[in-house]
C-alpha cells in the first residue's frame, strides 16, 4: 500500500503548518506509512519558515531550517488523506474552494480534548515565548491526532470529534 499523506494547512506556511508538520513527522518516524506535508493559504512558493518558528523547535532538537513554503493546491487537496487546519476560518475557507475536501478536513485542536479552545492562533510578530505555547499546543494535539491516524492502517474509518 503506497503511503498516505497528512497536510497541514495555515495561512502563510511560515509558521504553524510547517510546526506541526514537522513535530509530526519526527514523531511518527520513518516506517509509519504516512507522509506529513503542510502548505498556505495565502502562502507563497519557497519562503524560509519565520526564524521564531525555527527557534522554537530548535529548543526540541527539530530542524525546521530546511522548510520552504507552498500554497495549497488541487494536486495537495487531491492526493492528501487527511487535511488538518490551524482555524476554524481555515477549514471553511478550504471547503469553499475544495467541497470535496469536507470529510477530510479537520481542525488540529479538535484532536487535544483537553484544550477550551478550537483555533491555534496566528503568533506571526508575536514574541518568542507565543511561538513556544504555540508550539506546546501544536504538540499536544498529536497524540489523538496519531491515534486517528492509526484508524486508517488500522482498516477502520470513524471520527467523532467536536468539528463535525
Amino acid at each position: 500500500m503506497s503511503d498516505r499523506l497528512i497536510v497541514f494547512v495555515c495561512t502563510g506556511n511560515v509558521c504553524r503548518s510547517p510546526m506541526a508538520e514537522y513535530l509530526l513527522s519526527r514523531r511518527l518516524g520513518t516506517d509509519s506509512g504516512w507522509k506529513v506535508s503542510s502548505a498556505g493559504l495565502s502562502a507563497g512558493s519557497g519562503m524560509t519558515a519565520s526564524k521564531s518558528a525555527v527557534d522554537a523547535l530548535k529548543e526540541l532538537g527539530v530542524n525546521l531550517a530546511p522548510h520552504r513554503s507552498k500554497p495549497m493546491s488541487d494536486d495537495l487537496a487531491d492526493e492528501a488523506t487527511i487535511i488538518v487546519t490551524m482555524t476554524a476560518a481555515q477549514r471553511e475557507q478550504l471547503q469553499t474552494l475544495y467541497p470535496k475536501l469536507a470529510g477530510k478536513t479537520y481542525l488540529l485542536k479538535s484532536f487535544d480534548p483537553s484544550s477550551p479552545d478550537t483555533d491555534v492562533e496566528d503568533p506571526i510578530g508575536s514574541s518568542a515565548e507565543t511561538y513556544c505555547q504555540i508550539r506546546d499546543s501544536i504538540s499536544a494535539a498529536l497524540p489523538g491526532l496519531v491515534s486517528y491516524m492509526k484508524t486508517f492502517t488500522e482498516g477502520v474509518n470513524g471520527r467523532n470529534c467536536r468539528n463535525e
